[in-house]
């Protein structure tokens, strides 16, 4: 199951790859994806803030952005190309702050609501946001256990 993380804008990292990489990788075991393709890019809150106002039309920085495979035109799933999952650095740190959690833990957990949007999940309305929370609490707990 390859995982492809990079990092763009950063003057410096405050997550070792090799780290994200097994957690998304147990994430991906969990949910029965163990031959799919993950692309992760951690960044800036200036890139994350450009790619939101492309493609969302929101000009601000926000914390986690999903590009899927399975929308529009393309392979899909069935081709084991997931998507891209874009984490903004600066922004999870101060939600870690504000959290009282350890940054990598935060990373993880924006990387499991990412994922989880990558498969279409949502949070529209109570009944989707209720579903997602459960589901990302799934993938916590088998990072957790993976320990």
């Amino acid at each position: 199951m390859p995982v492809w993380l990079r990092s763009r804008g950063l003057k410096r990292r405050s997550v070792r790859h090799g780290e994200l990489s097994w957690r998304a990788e147990e994430m991906l075991e969990s949910l029965g994806l163990d031959e799919a393709e993950l692309s992760i890019l951690l960044c800036d809150d200036a890139t994350i803030r450009s790619l939101n106002r492309q493609y969302r039309k929101k000009n601000k920085a926000t914390d986690v952005l999903a590009f899927p495979m399975n929308e529009g035109p393309g392979p899909g799933l069935e081709s084991g190309l997931l998507g891209d999952v874009v984490i903004s650095l600066p922004t999870a740190t101060r939600q870690a702050a504000e959290h009282d959690r350890p940054i990598i833990d935060e990373v993880t957990f924006l990387l499991a609501h990412g994922l989880l949007h990558l498969l279409g999940y949502d949070h529209g309305n109570t009944r989707e946001e209720r579903k997602m929370n459960a589901r990302t609490e799934d993938l916590l707990s088998a990072v957790e256990a993976a320990r």
